[in-house]
């Protein structure tokens, strides 16, 4: 695969590329880039199949690059120093970033996932996707990715009635009563979909309130949905989801 490199520090750009030629033998650097100019030359210059981008570059953004490429035709990892802004715009749209410093087994799981994207000719429409969410307040998001094994599907949140952990993975109910299993955990989905008002009810269970029909006085507490469905409520988690139900 051939990469490009897109930091503005150049100990950041040394550091990724020592990684990735002791751990990921598939990857050639082609070309590296320390601002927004150079980066969007480089790739138009050189056509890569991967594009590692550092999202904060000075008064800039990783993202400035996107929106300057007509086309985005490679994959891209993202890299960032902490959780800032655009990441949750990365989540939604199903996208691997890397957080400084960088984790090796977590860069060659990324790695290998971009190279199986490619393999598989999978059309990389995550990039356009991004770029929308961006442009929409955190609380505004109406879409998310959802990763499966052979495709990424694209599902409204208001289509979502709940989402149930399945050990390390995420199971999606969804109002046309599709189940999607998707490979990450219901942690990081309630994380991302708190600002969109999902409620964390218990330790497997996340859930969308529009769905929620009543409160059930039993078993400590049990949120009846429309579907019929019964989603216990943990004791921790009582008073937030009581006062949360409260202000819709």
């Amino acid at each position: 695969m051939k990469a490009i490199l897109i930091d503005d520090e150049i100990s950041n750009l040394e550091n990724l590329r020592t990684l990735l030629q002791k751990h990921c033998s598939q990857v050639t650097i082609i070309a590296a880039a320390q601002n927004i100019n150079d980066a969007v030359d480089a790739i138009e210059k050189y056509s890569p199949d991967l594009v590692f981008l550092d999202i904060q570059m000075g008064e800039q953004t990783g993202f400035d690059v996107l929106k300057l490429l007509p086309t985005r035709n490679f994959e891209v990892i993202f890299v960032t120093a902490y959780d800032q802004y655009g990441i949750q715009a990365v989540k939604f749209a199903a996208l691997d970033y890397l957080l400084k410093p960088i984790d090796i087994e977590e860069l060659i799981n990324a790695v290998n996932k971009a190279e199986h994207k490619m393999a598989a000719q999978i059309q990389n429409i995550q990039l356009d996707f991004l770029l929308q969410q961006l442009k929409k307040p955190e609380t505004n998001v109406s879409k998310i990715a959802l990763q499966m094994q052979s495709e990424i599907r694209y599902v409204a949140l208001s289509e979502i009635i709940r989402c149930e952990a399945d050990n390390t993975y995420t199971r999606f109910f969804l109002s046309s009563n599709e189940k999607i299993l998707v490979s990450k955990s219901l942690k990081e989905y309630a994380d991302l979909l708190r600002p969109s008002g999902f409620l964390r009810t218990h330790q497997s269970h996340l859930v969308n309130p529009k769905y929620v029909k009543s409160w059930l006085k039993e078993d400590g507490g049990i949120l009846l949905l429309s579907s019929g469905e019964k989603i216990p409520v943990s004791k921790p988690n009582k008073d937030s989801v009581k006062q949360a139900l409260q202000k819709l």
